[in-house]
């Protein structure tokens, strides 16, 4: 899933009332056909809340997946520089979705609305706990490491604990969506996270570089090659070890594991600075809450209500409370390391 605005989305709370309403089946139909592919199939909607995104067949037989970005959360300059980014990419034999080029464009728009098609990558989930696979997929991190270390995005956002967390804090505070028995405790818990992961998370200490984003394993489908990388949706600048965390899952010694894997792949590529580690537990609680706020970000869109029902809820917000809290002392731990700690 999709959870991170830009940064001038997020100070202006864009998308807060936006709803897909105007986006009906004859219109995307209809800007599907300006570019010369006719859908011979239904749409099937795929699972993306942040955008809209339906898998079709046309009636020379490809199957095709068009992606309606959410208006007003991302300028054209950053989409394309996405666009280019995963073109780049393939051109290193970097198996991953790019879109398709009309008239020379990728970039698309009718009716207000812009969109991109993509050639549908078939496939199965990727097993995460599938060691094989999982190296595979650490190989290919790495090859993408190491081109996008040759050049910075210009236009895309650079993560820090300001953009994923202090403003998301902002925002959550005067949305009026914690219910108000609740502020107390979740506010003062998340503010200690923040400050925790702050004083841990110092963006001079590493080198920032050009990453896939959200790299979760749901944004990894199995095909018969090997693994195939979708949605640079959330393609920003930061920490190499942000494209690797969230691979991890499972008590410590089995994400020690994975881990080892992980990087044993990586690095036959591109070199990872183990110091990033210690980044791990900050940039997983900055998700927490920038979580949280997405959600609160786009209650005004229908479609949030109908399928998020618990965030409205006071038992969310506790459960929320717990997990912080839970976080926190997970903070305080030793982060992981390949080194054996005696």
């Amino acid at each position: 899933m999709n959870i991170e605005p830009s940064k001038a989305a997020m100070e202006q709370g864009s998308g807060s009332a936006f709803h897909y309403q105007a986006l009906t089946p004859d219109l995307i139909l209809t800007a599907i056909e300006t570019l010369g592919i006719y859908p011979e199939t239904g749409l099937l909607a795929l699972n993306s809340y942040e955008n809209r995104v339906y898998q079709f067949r046309c009636d020379r037989g490809q199957r095709y997946v068009v992606k309606f970005y959410r208006p007003e959360r991302w300028s054209n300059e950053q989409i394309q520089e996405e666009h280019d980014f995963s073109a780049a990419l393939a051109e290193q034999e970097v198996p991953i979705a790019t879109p398709v080029i009309i008239d020379g464009k990728s970039l698309h728009e009718y009716q207000g609305f812009r969109f991109a098609l993509f050639p549908s990558i078939g496939g199965r989930a990727f097993e995460v706990d599938n060691l094989d696979q999982l190296e595979q997929v650490g190989r290919f991190i790495g090859r993408i490491h190491q081109y996008s270390k040759q050049a910075d995005f210009k236009y895309r956002d650079v993560m820090s604990p300001k953009l994923l967390g202090e403003e998301s804090l902002s925002w959550l505070k005067s949305s009026g969506h914690i219910p108000a028995s609740l502020e107390l405790p979740y506010f003062t818990i998340v503010e200690q996270i923040l400050e925790k992961a702050s004083s841990l998370w110092l963006p001079d200490s590493y080198r920032s570089i050009r990453l896939h984003g959200d790299l979760h394993p749901s944004n990894i489908l199995w095909t018969p090659d090997g693994p195939g990388f979708v949605d640079l949706d959330d393609a920003k600048m930061g920490p190499a070890v942000q494209d690797i965390w969230m691979m991890l899952a499972g008590d410590r010694p089995q994400q020690l594991l994975q881990l080892e894997v992980l990087l044993e792949g990586y690095e036959e590529f591109c070199e990872f600075d183990s110091h990033e580690l210690k980044l791990i537990e900050p940039l997983r609680a900055m998700r927490m809450l920038h979580y949280n706020a997405w959600l609160s970000r786009r209650w005004g869109d229908p479609a949030f209500p109908m399928n998020f029902p618990w965030f409205a809820e006071d038992k969310y917000w506790e459960q929320q409370i717990l997990a912080f809290k839970e976080q926190l002392a997970v903070l305080d731990e030793a982060p992981l390391s390949l080194i054996p700690q005696y």
